[in-house]
Order: structure tokens, then C-alpha cells, then sequence
């Protein structure tokens, strides 16, 4: 079967530029209403997209003054879109910082068995003393701290999900026994930040464990997601840099041991859709009018380290900026906006007004075609899997994608027509991992019901797993 597509619909209240909220058909209060977030995602399933996706900080993010982001909780939202849809993935960020691995992996494996098997979880690391102070630390772990985090968090979560074998269930009424419990292991985990004992409370589910997608981008991060990520979510601004981080983080993938065509490159693209040229600026150019500079300027301060009053708005970017090693946080998208504002002479006006529909991510304004143009060409030339569509205004953006852009790509047959799966993995191509603790059995033990059972529920002899995220054992140990 030819390459297809993978297109994630990434879904923010009101849509993805910061002043989608003001105007005249838009919901000011969409970000709390979830029957909005459920026509969505309903919309993207009747176009047959592989998920919908949800961002998230564990802080009140941004003021809201402009406007709140993630004011719903990703995987609270996401059961109830899994309520109402059958086939479309769901996609859910979540903090290795600032959660621990025996909750976190409970949450998903709800979500698992709500919606059979179409979860995701997008791994970030928070950054920013903000969101430390509301975990009652004073500032941020360090960058390479977050990482040493992450690493062992993704470790226990996946030996908590295979921690039941997928034959579990025996479902024995006439002999009074429900489940063998030589097939739950507790897990063991004695490491450097976390200590887990037990198994989860939750079977495995039909695609064995949640999509594991990664966003970093710096060197850190490119190399925690060839090890651990099954999709990686990334913002680039030109296709030659796009095909720079794509042969990248494949090269590194086949380095840790791994499928590198199992590991799928994901960019966002921001697409202003117009039935003309013309009509597709023009959209453009009022969402950006409404952009309140003093918010948006407070905002790219932050990213870039500095005080908001070194940034002139009618000025180009300081020459003196800290460079990426400096700061602690949004290392890469702070690469990608200066070098956007050198690159082309911007103003620091002009770069809010390029970054306030997509932060960071391109944005394309131009006819359906135009946009269908611009997706094949980065699919087929070394740029990207696929996409993640980040409508500037919803509904309306994903309604126009779907009804216009979608069509396109099928009939040059880049994309499904129909679903063929009904899990995440299947929708990805993604192989079903095989279960941690059944592969270290002995064929015989395996095929053997009765085999001796450790008073913690697991086989007899029970030691720690340290493998995980689809890598070869060598590639771990």
C-alpha cells in the first residue's frame, strides 16, 4: 500500500491564533464548553483523521486578559469525546515533572478502555519556574534534570500497563476464578526518582499501551524521543529545516535500535483557508489586526529570556540575545523564532504577527489547493508523516479543511477514504507492542496456567523491567 498521511487535528478553544476569540462568530466561552470540543472531534472523524490533539500546562498559562489556554483538562476532555466518537485517536499532554507514573498511567489506561484502544500520550517536561511554584518547588527542575525525569517515568508507566498480561481474564463462573494471577506482575520499580511496587489496577488494552509522542526539539529532546517516541510533534517554519530535523531524528531512531519508518515526524501547519489567494490574506490580515501587541510581547520576552522592555516593537530582535544554552526552557522554539527574525529582517511587530497564529509553527494562508500543494510537498519530499492541522479559527477553520482540503489529498490518493482500524496504532501503522513481562517467560512457563505465584501477584522470581518505548533489548540494557 502507497505511503498515506497521517493528520492529527489539534483543537484549542476558539482555534490557534491568539485573536481567533475576537471575532464577531466566535463563542467567547468555547474553551469550557465541551459539547463544542465533541462536534469537533466528530467533524475530524467524519473526514476520517487519525486523532484529535490536546496541549497542556499544569498552570493558568497566559493572562486572561487575551485568554486561558487548556482550561480543560486533556484526558477529562478527551472521555467524554471518546463517549461520542468510534474510530478517531485521542491525544492527550501530560507532565513526567509534575506527575507521578502509578496516577498517570491509571488516567490513560481509563481512557484505553473508555474508547478500545485510541489513546496517545504526548510526554512533555514543563518548563518554567511557574509551574514549579504550583508544585511546591521554588523554581524549575534543570533541563537536563526534567529529562533524567522523563526517562525513568517512561520506564515505570510502561511496565505499569504490561504489568497485566493480555490473557489475564479466565472468567471461570462454575470454578469461582475471574483472572490467573500468575499473568499480573507487580512491577518493582526501585529507581532514582520514583519507587513503584505494584501492578496496575487495569487490564491491558486492545493496542496493549498508549501511542507514546514526544514535542522536544533541542538535543535533548531529539534524543529522549529516538529512544522512547512512537510520533513526534515538531514546529518548523521551512521545509529545508523540516527535512533537516526529519533525517535527524531518523538517523538517531535507527542509532538507538529502532524501526526508524515506525517512528512518524509530525509538523503543525496553521492553514488560513480563502476561496482565492486574495480572500486567504485578507483572513490573515484582520486576525493579526486584532492582535493586542502588549500580550503578545510578554509572551516572546519570555521565550527568549529577556525583559519585555529590550524589545522594541518597530526594532529588530537585541543582537545580544542569551543564546539557547543559557535558558532553561523552550530551547528549541526559541531557536526557531530568532533565527525566523534574523533570517528575514523582522521586526519584533512582525514576528508577533507571524507567531500569533501558530507560535512557531508555519503558517500558510492560500487556497485549498494551495494548501493541499503545500502538504504533499512537504510529505513527499523528506519533510514530514504528516501533519498536525491547527485551524486559526474554529469551527469554521476545521470545517473548511475537511469539507475542501480533505477531498484533495484523497483523490490523489494521499489519504484514507475510510478507516481500517480501530486503534491509535493501527491508524499510525504502528505495531502492538508485545508485552514486557510475557517476553521474559519461558515458552514452557508461558503455555503453563498453574506456574508459581509470588505473594505480590507475579511470577515466582520476579525481577525489575527496565526496557520500553519499542527499542531493541539490546538497544536498553
Amino acid at each position: 500500500m502507497p505511503r498515506q498521511l497521517i493528520l492529527n487535528a489539534f483543537l484549542m478553544s476558539n482555534g490557534h491564533h491568539e485573536a481567533s476569540w475576537r471575532l464577531p462568530e466566535s463563542d467567547t466561552r468555547a474553551a469550557t464548553d465541551v459539547k463544542h470540543y465533541q462536534r469537533l472531534a466528530q467533524t475530524a472523524e467524519k473526514a476520517h483523521f487519525d486523532a484529535v490533539f490536546f496541549a497542556d500546562s499544569p498552570l493558568l498559562h497566559g493572562d486572561v486578559t487575551q485568554r486561558p489556554y487548556g482550561v480543560i483538562e486533556p484526558t477529562v476532555l478527551l472521555a467524554a469525546i471518546a463517549a461520542v466518537t468510534e474510530r478517531i485517536g485521542l491525544v492527550a499532554t501530560a507532565s513526567t515533572s509534575y506527575n507521578e507514573p502509578y496516577n498517570l498511567a491509571r488516567r490513560f489506561a481509563g481512557l484505553e478502555q473508555i474508547s478500545g484502544g485510541r489513546s496517545g500520550w504526548n510526554v512533555v517536561t514543563t518548563a518554567g519556574d511557574a509551574a514549579a511554584r504550583n508544585f511546591s518547588l521554588g523554581s524549575q527542575p534543570s533541563h537536563a534534570g526534567r529529562y533524567a525525569r522523563a526517562e525513568e517515568f517512561l520506564q515505570v508507566t510502561e511496565k505499569l500497563w504490561d504489568s497485566w498480561e493480555d490473557d489475564v481474564h479466565v472468567g471461570d463462573k462454575a470454578g469461582g476464578v475471574w483472572g490467573d494471577p500468575s499473568r499480573v506482575h507487580p512491577v518493582l520499580h526501585q529507581g532514582e526518582y520514583f519507587q513503584v511496587e505494584g501492578a496496575l489496577d487495569a487490564p491491558r488494552s486492545p493496542q496493549g499501551r498508549p501511542v507514546i509522542i514526544q514535542a522536544g526539539s533541542s538535543e535533548s529532546g531529539r534524543d529522549f524521543a529516538a529512544r522512547w517516541a512512537e510520533a513526534i510533534f515538531t514546529a518548523h517554519q521551512t521545509v529545508e529545516s523540516a527535512r533537516e530535523f526529519y533525517a535527524d531524528l531518523k538517523r538517531r531512531v535507527a542509532l538507538a535500535g529502532r524501526d526508524a519508518d515506525a517512528v512518524k515526524i509530525l509538523p503543525g501547519i496553521v492553514p488560513v483557508i480563502g476561496a482565492t489567494e486574495e480572500e486567504a490574506r485578507a483572513l490573515d490580515e484582520e486576525l493579526n489586526r486584532l492582535i493586542l501587541p502588549e500580550h503578545a510581547l510578554r509572551h516572546l520576552a519570555g521565550v527568549l529570556g529577556v525583559d519585555p522592555a529590550r524589545l522594541a516593537l518597530d526594532e529588530p530582535l537585541p543582537d545580544d540575545l542569551p543564546e539557547e544554552s543559557q535558558i532553561e526552557a523552550n530551547k528549541s522554539r526559541r531557536t526557531l523564532i530568532v533565527e525566523l527574525g534574523r533570517s528575514e529582517g523582522l521586526t519584533v511587530r512582525q514576528i508577533i504577527g507571524r507567531l500569533g497564529g501558530g507560535r512557531g509553527h508555519q503558517t500558510f494562508a492560500g487556497t485549498a489547493e494551495q494548501v493541499a500543494d503545500r502538504i504533499e510537498h512537504w510529505f513527499t519530499t523528506g519533510a514530514a508523516d504528516g501533519f498536525n492541522i491547527m485551524p486559526p479559527v474554529l469551527p469554521s477553520g476545521l470545517d473548511v479543511f475537511t469539507r475542501d482540503v480533505v477531498p484533495i489529498l484523497q483523490e490523489r490518493g494521499l489519504f484514507r477514504t475510510e478507516y481500517t482500524g480501530t486503534t491509535l496504532r493501527e491508524h499510525y501503522g504502528l505495531p502492538r507492542p508485545a508485552n514486557l513481562f510475557a517476553a521474559r517467560r519461558d515458552p514452557a512457563e508461558h503455555d503453563d496456567a498453574a506456574s508459581p505465584v509470588s505473594p505480590g501477584g507475579g511470577a515466582a522470581g520476579e525481577q525489575p523491567v527496565l526496557l520500553g518505548g519499542g527499542a531493541t533489548r539490546a538497544a536498553r540494557q
